[in-house]
């Protein structure tokens, strides 16, 4: 017999709420939106439920990570599918790799991948599905796919009436904000809206930013569960990687500034166990090097099993910015520069005019000054739709 909560699950759930607080008393840490239980358990209740999820969707208890999937289920809760982005719902398929459905017969609950032949929740597989939930950990870069399962996953809430809940998480990147406006020409799903490389936001607040400027065709009907005890400059450490080449704090934080060289001949250290830590290419000269091998974040990496000559950042303080001096100083390295830029990488720029900005050989600080009118516009705009300080 199903209400509000039978008397087994209420306990359950008193237990776990207790648990969180104590952890948060002891540890002054912050309380995530899906360890928010008595928040949103009661807009579940009697429903059939879509959960968008990987990995990185876990929740604290007894001094554990438990994941939000198995604490729906034992709490009684109707889960009927489960959607995965980029990367697959165990968070170990490496980067572009397309992921076809699955099921999982441990919990009987079809998978349906956001990152296969269709990136946007299908109305059939949305057909009985009263209400969808979403939990993904991002990490602050415009370039970061889960923003855009976020965008697709609310186009999709709307065309079929489905409300959605957010179980926002921080922004480990959320204390600043940097880089180029992505152009129109440019959008993606390496950069679906127009803002900039480094946005400053949580999944939450950009959420409400996509409804409020109405960049899908409907409003989405939307309920964010806010993280507690939160701040944009808050430095945070995810609890596990968010995806397989980001295995720790350096390499998120160093993320943004390096992606960029993902369309270029630099090796970020795919095929080594410090992937987005290093940076290096066989043509160039340093004392430092390494030599990337296929592993499970990349199984063909690129200048494999050839020594790469570069830069060792695992020393490199915070960063509150974007580095492009690093991004300058290996097109300058680099011998043949008309293949430095591949033609997809306006894609992560977001815009051509940084491509022509190197090869013209701007300043850092001129390449910057170009940025600051729109990022002036996107802050005062951002301002609308902040949930926290």
């Amino acid at each position: 017999m199903r209400g509000f909560l039978t008397i087994i699950n209420f306990i359950f759930f008193l237990q776990v709420h207790v648990l969180f607080s104590n952890f948060q008393e002891e540890k002054e840490t912050i309380i995530l939106g899906a360890e928010s239980i008595e928040e949103f358990i009661p807009l579940l209740e009697n429903k059939k439920i879509g959960l968008v999820s990987n990995s990185s969707s876990v929740i604290r208890t007894e001094n554990k990570l438990v994941h939000l999937l198995d604490t729906l289920l034992k709490l009684k809760q109707e889960v009927k599918a489960v959607f995965a982005p980029e990367h697959g719902f165990l968070s170990n398929k490496e980067n572009g790799a397309l992921i076809k459905n699955d099921f999982d017969y441990k919990r009987n609950i079809n998978i349906y991948s956001l990152y296969g032949k269709n990136k946007k929740p299908s109305p059939n597989q949305l057909k009985g599905i009263d209400i969808m939930v979403f939990d993904l950990q991002d990490v602050g870069a415009r370039f970061y796919t889960y923003l855009s399962t976020l965008y697709y996953t609310m186009q999709a809430c709307a065309e079929n009436k489905v409300p959605l809940i957010i179980l926002d998480r921080p922004n480990p990147n959320g204390h600043y904000i940097d880089g180029p406006i992505l152009e129109k020409e440019f959008i993606s799903f390496v950069g679906i809206i127009e803002i900039p490389i480094v946005h400053g936001m949580t999944l939450g607040e950009i959420a409400n930013m996509i409804n409020g400027e109405n960049l899908i065709d409907s409003k989405c009907e939307i309920k964010v569960i806010r993280v507690k005890n939160y701040t944009h400059d808050l430095q945070y450490d995810l609890p596990l990687p968010p995806s397989p080449n980001l295995p720790n704090k350096k390499s998120v934080n160093l993320y943004p500034s390096l992606c960029l060289f993902e369309q270029t001949p630099v090796s970020i250290g795919r095929g080594t166990n410090l992937q987005f830590q290093i940076f290096g290419n066989p043509r160039f000269k340093s004392t430092f090097s390494f030599i990337p091998k296929p592993n499970l974040g990349s199984q063909n990496p690129k200048h494999q099993d050839v020594v790469c000559y570069g830069k060792d950042l695992r020393m490199t303080e915070r960063l509150s910015r974007i580095e492009i001096k690093w991004l300058i100083d290996a097109y300058t390295q680099y011998p043949e520069k008309n293949n430095f830029f591949t033609s997809r990488f306006s894609l992560l720029a977001g815009t051509k005019i940084l491509e022509q900005q190197i090869k013209n050989n701007l300043s850092e600080k001129e390449i910057r000054k170009s940025w600051e009118n729109g990022l002036k516009k996107f802050k005062k705009l951002r301002e609308k739709y902040l949930l926290y300080p």
